[in-house]
């Protein structure tokens, strides 16, 4: 027989097994598939939030991060701020060290519609700057970003989301028409298609990184000279007695502007590092950093691991997850090994007409195999059912709890898998199965 015709015949006799004992055929499968449903649930929410949001550009973008705050407080081996202040992230974004570089923030802007029946509304925005979307490859429907000249002259552009363009223009190409934004008019420049990276790493202020697609982008610079409302993280010291606007000042002492550089090589990185110790250095020189905590510059899944994106009832779950698809299996174990041993004749007959020990291993192997395939499909309808409860909870990543094509792979290699290490003692033992004693006893 060739491997085929093998393969074949022994998914016969593995079916036609089923028939005789569908009750334990049934228990075994429905087993495999509550493991499996389990731990795919929780594996796919696990897999989701510990992604990388952008593949292919992750590796050369990076977050530098220094600690510009006093001595008070200061404890021996603490992490540098997570944000800057305006005047390092400005002065950062002036000397051009890397590839392309941006400094940004988030906002909420109130956003005065020039159409009937749309009334005003408030949006949550990015102050940015024009490297922003090509670093983070923003793809854009209708124009495209704006010059870097705008950043320098602080003009009064905007690029839009195709959501917001629907809204307020109906989706058509909106570019140089003008938009109202918190009672001042800016010119459109872009539109961008849905661009919505999950975690959304570039600034995980939000919703621990995990929230709805940001569908209006205003440079940095006109933000501060319009004086507009910023959200995020916010960290002042020494003033107390600074007003929001003056602590966003270009010499306030607070932290809360965010930095991104690209480096396109190894060596770029390493000589940005340098960069940064030199510029701390410079930095301590002059009086403005008192601690000595070295600079730290972060890839994205670096910074996220940092951040810690991935909540810790997360991990929790997915390790529960498969401590009870361990338990299945050891259950399957159970079962398959008073299955086969049931078959001692049987197997005693096949053994003295001729059937090798690896024949009936394989056989039993196979049937295993059979089992957990379909305990998989099984466990895949239970772990749609568990995705569509996690939707259903009100955590901020629960719209992307959805099984992927990669995650479909993965579900059914893990539940023959299992099942195939579930089946190797039974069909071990089975295959000890001495054929005299069995003829004897028949």
């Amino acid at each position: 027989m060739t491997g085929n015709s093998q393969f074949g015949y022994y998914v016969q006799l593995a079916l036609r097994s089923f028939k005789r004992n569908q009750v334990l055929t049934a228990l075994m499968v429905v087993a495999i598939a509550l493991g499996i449903g389990a731990a795919m649930t929780t594996l796919t929410v696990f897999y989701v939030l510990s992604g990388d949001p952008l593949p292919g550009r992750s590796e050369h973008l990076f977050h530098p991060r220094m600690d510009p705050r006093p001595m008070a407080g200061y404890t021996p081996g603490a992490e540098p701020h997570e944000d800057m202040t305006r005047l390092d992230a400005e002065t950062l974004l002036r000397e051009k060290r890397g590839d392309r570089q941006a400094l940004m923030s988030g906002g909420d802007v109130a956003i005065e519609p020039r159409r009937d029946g749309l009334p005003p509304f408030r949006q949550i925005s990015r102050y940015t700057s024009t490297d922003f979307f090509a670093m983070f490859g923003v793809p854009f429907q209708y124009g495209g970003p704006w010059p870097s000249e705008d950043d320098a002259r602080r003009a009064r552009v905007a690029v839009i989301g195709a959501a917001l363009n629907e809204k307020l223009f109906g989706g058509g190409n909106s570019v140089g028409k003008s938009l109202w934004i918190d009672k001042s008019e800016f010119r459109i420049v872009g539109v961008i298609r849905d661009w919505n990276p999950q975690p959304k790493f570039y600034d995980l202020s939000d919703r621990n990184g995990f929230g709805e697609r940001e569908l209006l982008f205003l440079p940095f610079s006109t933000s501060r000279d319009l004086n507009m409302s910023s959200q995020g993280n916010f960290d002042c010291w020494g003033e107390s007695n600074l007003d929001a606007e003056g602590s966003r000042g270009i010499n306030a002492p607070c932290a809360w502007v965010i930095y991104w550089v690209e480096l396109g090589t190894p060596e770029k990185v390493a000589a940005y590092r340098q960069y940064l110790q030199n510029y701390v250095a410079q930095q301590r020189s002059a009086g403005r950093f008192e601690r000595p905590t070295a600079p730290v510059l972060d890839d994205v899944m670096q910074w996220l691991d940092f951040k810690r994106v991935v909540p810790a009832d997360v991990r929790l779950q997915t390790w529960l997850a498969f401590g009870f698809l361990l338990v299945c299996l050891l259950n399957t174990v159970g079962l398959l090994l008073a299955k086969f041993l049931r078959r001692s004749s049987e197997i005693g007959v096949r053994r003295a007409l001729g059937a090798s020990r690896s024949a009936i291993f394989a056989q039993c192997l196979v049937e295993a195999g059979t089992v957990g395939l379909a305990g998989g499909l099984l466990g895949l309808l239970l772990a749609q059912v568990g995705l569509w409860a996690v939707r259903q909870q009100p955590v901020s990543y629960a719209a992307l709890a959805r099984l992927d094509p990669t995650m479909l792979l993965v579900t059914f290699l893990l539940a023959v898998v299992a099942s195939v290490l579930a089946g190797l003692l039974p069909a071990w033992r089975a295959c000890q199965v001495t054929p005299a004693i069995q003829l004897k006893s028949q």
